[in-house]
């Protein structure tokens, strides 16, 4: 499956973004898909994970409450609504796609555990 990651941007504090994540090539929805960030001087970081039928979701502590994991199947999109913008939530976003019917609360925070990736979309958050 391909991956393509979009909707990052220059914003301001407080401020909302919806990044996407579409796939072709394969049967999407038989698909996790996790949202990872690494800003500039720090490893990568686990964000928000998607079940393949959507009923199981999973954030990192640090954005529960502003962002919403979501997908589409019927349009091979995953997205990942961003509210109240931190400078802390300055990174490049990436999501990842495993093959697995396994509830991601139980799973798929860590990069290793999936095998496609994007190429990621940039977002800056100003003070």
């Amino acid at each position: 499956v391909q991956l393509q990651a979009s909707g990052g941007g220059l914003v301001q504090a407080g401020d909302s973004l919806s990044l996407s994540c579409a796939a072709s090539g394969s049967t999407f929805s038989t698909y996790a898909v996790g949202w990872f960030r690494q800003a500039p001087g720090k490893e990568r970081e686990f964000v928000a994970a998607i079940g393949w039928s959507d009923i199981s979701t999973r954030y990192v502590d640090s954005v529960k409450g502003r962002f919403t994991i979501s997908r589409d199947n019927a349009e091979n999109t995953v997205y990942l609504q961003i509210s109240s913008l931190k400078p802390d939530d300055t990174a490049v976003y990436f999501c990842a796609a495993v093959r697995t019917r396994r509830n991601v609360n139980y799973c798929c925070t860590t990069g290793q555990e999936y095998d496609y990736w994007g190429q990621g979309t940039q977002v800056t958050v100003s003070s």
